[in-house]
């Protein structure tokens, strides 16, 4: 997101969500420097060179597959980024939790316009929060009002609060919980804020509506039937499979990379934000998602109906905001449909063009400490999706 759907609340990821001092760590082995590089390699080196340790890249059009790795998966080592490995694609987790939300929408199961209220009686309530006045629709499109948890699952914004903090565990009441010792940022509708908390009720919400929870219901309506073999949905687990590349999180200006590889189970824990997949996987599944393979055409329309997203939350201008998928326009005309992801140390950008012939998925293996930098990174993962997909459409070279 320039955009960045970050699960770390607004004021904790201006700390978070910028810059690594350059790490000049070498391109992807194998490209000799007598031939020219395409753009996607040159766009990964560009992330490279503004201080990203390792990038990996895959876009996927009519035309085929083309692939891009630079810098390396691990500072000790300086190992390459590995082929399609696993990553952690934090918020990109909530596209997926709205799709099952929708699908039993479209059953009959339940309405958009139920109230929290009407499925989690009593839960959200307390300083001006009232679960009776919040639709599942408002969760779903961040217009509920309702505060951010992240911000009380962060007491020590450093490396050795994350090191401190990292294994513990929270149920999805307690993070509910402490949002509501917080109260609305405005009336239930009324406006449009960003709230991790919003999706924590939606996994609840799930649960009592099928008897199950939230992560059963992804593997059982997404991740098998679209043959996901390489998404997970990982609980409490804070260890990513192998093969993947090392994340690393400058938490200040100027400081150390810390290795942040393992999770940080806080906020890496739950419907807002848990997930574990590939570029490989995230593509299928946002093509299959436009391409109306897992919804009714209903329920798709319902997602795809966007709201503006306010100008100084630092979006792209034009970027709007579905139902747990956002819009961003191209430069060449038109747009595509994606939701990136963000936590310490990673970030993942996916992006489907509207008919679904093109993806491509970005992930970054750190983040730096200081906001100029994270804007110019920002600035460089849009340039890059942009130049991927209008290449994709216009038949040039990507």
């Amino acid at each position: 997101m320039s955009i960045t759907r970050s699960r770390i609340s607004r004021r904790t990821a201006i700390v978070l969500a910028v810059a690594l001092l350059a790490v000049l760590v070498p391109a992807e082995a194998g490209a000799a420097a007598s031939t020219p590089l395409s753009q996607l390699q040159r766009d990964a080196d560009a992330l490279r060179d503004d201080g990203v340790t390792g990038v990996s890249v895959r876009l996927e059009t009519p035309r085929g597959v083309r692939t891009a790795r630079s810098g390396v998966g691990d500072l000790s080592t300086t190992e390459p980024v590995p082929q399609n490995g696993y990553v952690r694609i934090g918020s990109t987790t909530k596209t997926f939790v709205a799709t099952v939300l929708l699908q039993l929408v479209g059953e009959g199961r339940l309405l958009l316009d139920d109230t929290v209220d009407q499925w989690l009686p009593g839960v959200v309530r307390g300083h001006g929060n009232d679960g009776r006045r919040v639709t599942l629709r408002q969760l779903l499109q961040h217009t509920s009002g309702l505060p951010d948890y992240i911000g009380d699952v962060v007491p020590d914004l450093s490396a050795a609060g994350y090191r401190k903090n990292r294994w513990t565990t929270y149920t999805s009441e307690q993070r509910v919980s402490f949002a509501m010792q917080h109260p609305p940022s405005f009336m239930p509708g009324s406006d449009w804020e960003y709230s991790n908390t919003n999706y924590v009720l939606i996994g609840m919400v799930i649960k009592a509506a099928t008897g199950h929870s939230w992560e059963h219901e992804v593997r059982a309506r997404i991740l098998r039937p679209l043959r996901l073999t390489h998404t997970v949905v990982p609980g409490n687990w804070p260890i990513l499979p192998d093969p993947h590349a090392r994340d690393y999180q400058q938490f200040e200006p100027g400081g150390v990379m810390t290795d942040t590889t393992i999770a940080y189970l806080p906020f890496d824990g739950d419907a807002d934000g848990a997930m574990i997949s590939t570029t490989a996987d995230t593509n299928k599944f946002f093509r299959a998602l436009v391409r109306g393979e897992i919804l009714a055409s209903a329920q798709l329309a319902e997602m795809q109906r966007t709201v503006e997203v306010p100008a100084d939350y630092g979006a792209l201008p034009g970027t709007r905001d579905g139902l747990g998928l956002d819009w961003t326009p191209l430069s060449c005309g038109g747009g595509y449909w994606g939701h990136s992801g963000d936590g310490f140390g990673y970030l993942v950008w996916p992006a489907t063009t509207s008919d679904g012939r093109s993806a491509v998925t970005v992930s970054l293996h750190s983040r730096p400490g200081d906001e100029g930098t994270a804007g110019r990174q920002i600035g460089d993962v849009t340039a890059f999706v942009d130049h991927a997909l209008c290449s994709s459409r216009g038949g040039g070279t990507p």
